[in-house]
């Protein structure tokens, strides 16, 4: 009261500028603790997502002079591809990463986006503080995780994704001399394979769904791009030996308290085999929730974008796997040709659209070489559990008609993963269409939730309330 007291006997003009003189340092000092999520700002171009995509974004929009910004969920960037390298000084993530620096983008780590708002204002999580983060142009390269299809057993401890135990071998995780079975489609298949055995696995059998056929036809049409067949010989070398099947299936994984066993179909025939590991993924799902949020089409499950990475939505652009399926360097040059494009510089854009477009029908050839059989429904059992966050059956499922259906009655995917899982398997078991997202399109604290500064606010940055 004392202060308002003596606020009430300074003059108008003295009070203003003291209102003044004090919105310049809490700005001074937004600024200088920015990178802990104090407050929010606007950039020019605000890229979300720290994998390859996102960084080539970022560097390319930054090479342009704009101000940048790059938002990642993960304390280290590179996405799954690359953050073990974060501390190798000759990795190309390292390298990215240097470039971004010396740019002076700024880097906003562990920094998860759960909604967007109006003004195009993302709100962010960073521990437990709140970030708003306003930008001018925004570049979507939000990556892809795996896909998950449920069989007898697969919550099982030591049942994971393939792409899951790699991340875990990279924190630390001791495989040397593990039994390990990995199985199910993709590229990412062998890659993890030779990953697990540099490290001393003992790596038993590598099942792949597709079809014998598919993958002679992928393996000859790869003879157009010689990298691709010299990745390919480098990852058979590093898995020689190693028992290889095709057309397969995981019928169950078995164990008391702990993976034991894993049972597998191959030609018809079914085996088993003891293993202290099964990875299993079954190729990729796009992240498509945040664009969606944003207001971007989606076709076939995609993020729809033109020739320049843009999307439906006038100054939103999308790079990486949620426009397709493609791999590191087609993810490298659409990120670039989305940075310097959201930078308005689209001559260096164009720059990159040959060889983005070779990589692209090389992409597609891809996803068509392996693309889920239809027989895999099959070995999903009705007691088998498809949502493991609120444990419901495929039986209980099969009851409804509708993604919105089943989760009204049985609250799958309403669970910490918000169906990230158990969403694309009912998409390829059910056929369901899932439905749009809504926010937060990750768990948010309670407090965060609709929380913002209402009144006056300078122009670039604001203190945003830390919970």
């Amino acid at each position: 009261m004392e202060s308002a007291s003596a606020l009430n006997v300074v003059p108008k003009l003295m009070a203003y500028r003291i209102a003044a003189l004090v919105r310049f340092f809490v700005v001074r000092a937004w600024k200088s603790v920015a990178m802990t999520g104090n407050g929010s700002d606007r950039f020019d171009v605000v890229v979300v997502g720290g994998g390859p995509a996102g960084l080539a974004a970022a560097a390319s929009a930054a090479e342009c002079g704009v101000r940048v910004a790059l938002v990642d969920d993960q304390v280290d960037f590179g996405g799954q591809v690359w953050r073990a390298q974060a501390n190798d000084q000759q990795a190309p993530a390292v390298d990215w990463i240097r470039t971004l620096e010396l740019a002076g983008v700024q880097l906003f780590r562990g920094t998860r986006v759960f909604d967007w708002g109006s003004g195009n204002v993302l709100r962010a999580e960073q521990g437990d503080q709140l970030c708003e983060i306003g930008y001018h142009k925004l570049i979507l390269a939000t990556g892809a995780r795996e896909r998950f299809l449920p069989f007898p057993g697969w919550t099982l401890p030591n049942v994971m994704g393939a792409g899951g135990l790699q991340a875990l071998v990279k924190s630390g995780l001791v495989i040397k001399d593990k039994r390990v079975v990995i199985a199910g489609t993709g590229p990412l298949l062998l890659a993890v394979a030779a990953y697990v055995r540099q490290r001393g696995a003992n790596l038993l059998l590598i099942c792949e769904q597709a079809a014998r056929a598919a993958l002679a036809r992928f393996t000859f049409g790869l003879l157009g791009h010689p990298k691709k067949v010299g990745q390919s010989l480098a990852l058979l070398k590093a898995t020689r030996g190693v028992r290889f099947v095709t057309e397969s299936a995981i019928i169950a994984a078995h164990g008391t308290r702990v993976l034991e066993q894993v049972e597998i179909s191959v030609a018809g025939k079914n085996e088993i085999i003891a293993c202290d590991y099964l990875a299993a993924g079954f190729h990729l799902v796009p992240n498509t929730e945040l664009p969606a949020l944003v207001g971007c089409q989606l076709e076939n499950g995609y993020v729809a974008v033109d020739e320049y990475q843009q999307t439906s939505k006038a100054g939103t652009y999308c790079a990486g796997e949620p426009t397709g399926i493609g791999g590191l360097e087609l993810a490298l040059m659409e990120g670039q040709i989305a940075g310097f494009a959201a930078a308005g510089h689209h001559r260096l854009a164009k720059k990159f659209f040959s060889r983005r477009n070779q990589l692209r029908r090389f992409a597609s050839a891809m996803n068509r070489a392996f693309a889920l059989r239809e027989e895999l429904r099959n070995h999903t059992l009705a007691e088998t559990i498809v949502c493991r966050c609120e444990d419901v059956t495929y039986s209980q499922l099969q009851k409804h008609r509708s993604w919105r259906a089943a989760k009204l009655d049985t609250r799958c995917g309403m669970g910490p993963c918000q169906g990230r899982i158990c969403g694309p398997a009912t998409q390829f078991l059910l056929n369901w269409s899932l439905d749009a997202p809504r926010p937060p399109v990750w768990p948010a604290a309670v407090e965060h939730l609709g929380t913002s500064i209402e009144g006056p606010q300078p122009e670039y940055s604001r203190i945003v309330r830390s919970a």
